[in-house]
């Protein structure tokens, strides 16, 4: 199955608990921390909700 590279480019701070659960759910959390997932539907939605926080490097 296909990856997709996602980098947490904003703070969790001062944002509402739901989103910072996504970060935590997409294995984020810390600024500048990459991480490789596979390319699905639940993802790309995840992604959706949050494009102020997180960037996709590749994919």
């Amino acid at each position: 199955m296909a990856t997709i590279k996602i980098k947490q480019i904003g703070s969790p701070i001062r944002r509402p608990a739901d989103q910072t659960k996504i970060l935590i759910g997409l294995g984020l959390g810390k600024m500048h921390r990459v991480v490789e997932l596979e390319d699905t539907a639940e993802v790309r939605g995840a992604i959706k909700k949050l494009p102020h926080m997180v960037q996709v490097v590749e994919g």
